[in-house]
């Protein structure tokens, strides 16, 4: 059976351009100076302003000018909101553009930090900012991304739990009722290592390839491991992702509703979800950041001091 080849674009929702502004680049440069002169001041160096201009071309070539705008409104306005927000992590503090629009707050400039590990264009790929967010205020921002794009173009994604070698020997020793200290110790000849399939325990475990072939009930056992191994167990919904369609999303990927969910959920799973053109953003709730909050309203109370 051929397998289905989803592989498109990513197709941004349609950000909506304030008056004055005809097109996204204009709009991603306008912010981008403007925020640069509040970071760096209201004359700006030289070197700054050829770092910005490179940036700007790069991302224009690209086409990720909507990107940038969709991710600063909703960082931006969860700073309103009184959410707080890290300063950013992984390659996309290497951003200046980033750093003026409000999306980092780390300066690259000052830090010398490299652009291209975020975004370089001899290998084209969805720039990926994680962004995170107190655990308590993510879902204003979720809120607020929901009521600008609607309900029904915003989702999460599902997460397919499959059956590991071992798990999968321990599930079908407790259906064909095999006693737990058997299933026990072929789930234990396992080798301990991440996505070790059972075809190559059975090369590298002698113990466990004569059970494979002794005959009895463990034979049966690891035969049926084998053939239920990789199959999906169970489904959950992805921590911190969320889909944002350009559209209704039922025109692009299969959707489902879930009991523990407000949001539809889609039914293809992160490994798949940027290949089908949707937009993953990952809103990340840290307990650290609502520590952090809840201490410096408690300093600003006690003692008056605003940090």
């Amino acid at each position: 059976m051929q397998s289905l080849n989803l592989q498109r674009d990513i197709l941004l929702p349609a950000f909506k351009l304030p008056v004055g502004f005809t097109n996204q680049d204009d709009y991603l440069k306008f912010l981008t100076f403007d925020g640069a002169r509040r970071r760096w001041g209201e004359i700006l160096p030289i070197d700054i302003i050829e770092r910005l201009d490179f940036e700007l071309k790069t991302i224009q070539h690209m086409g990720f000018p909507g990107y940038f705008l969709i991710v600063q409104d909703f960082i931006n306005e969860g700073k309103k909101l009184g959410v707080s927000i890290g300063p950013g992590r992984g390659s996309a503090a290497g951003s200046a553009v980033a750093y003026a629009i409000g999306i980092t707050n780390v300066d690259p400039i000052k830090y010398n930090l490299l652009f291209e590990r975020f975004l370089n264009p001899d290998r084209i790929s969805m720039p990926d900012i994680d962004i995170d967010f107190d655990d308590e205020g993510r879902q204003k921002v979720i809120d607020y991304v929901i009521d600008k794009y609607g309900k029904n173009q915003v989702a999460q994604i599902i997460t397919y739990g499959t059956m590991a070698a071992k798990s999968s020997i321990k599930d079908v020793g407790r259906v064909l009722k095999v006693p737990l200290s058997d299933t026990d110790k072929m789930s234990k000849l396992v080798p301990e290592r991440p996505k070790v399939t059972l075809a190559e325990a059975f090369k590298e475990v002698e113990e466990l390839r004569n059970f494979r072939h002794n005959g009895q009930m463990q034979e049966r056992t690891l035969k049926l491991a084998e053939d239920l191994e990789g199959s999906i167990r169970n489904r959950g919904i992805h921590a911190s992702a969320v889909i944002i369609a350009p559209d209704d999303i039922v025109n692009y990927v299969p959707v489902c509703t879930a009991k523990d969910a407000d949001l539809l959920v889609t039914q293809f799973d992160g490994s798949i979800i940027e290949s089908a053109g949707m937009l993953k953003m990952d809103f990340l709730g840290l307990k650290t950041l609502t520590i952090l909050r809840d201490a410096l309203r408690l300093i600003e109370k006690i003692h008056g001091i605003k940090i």
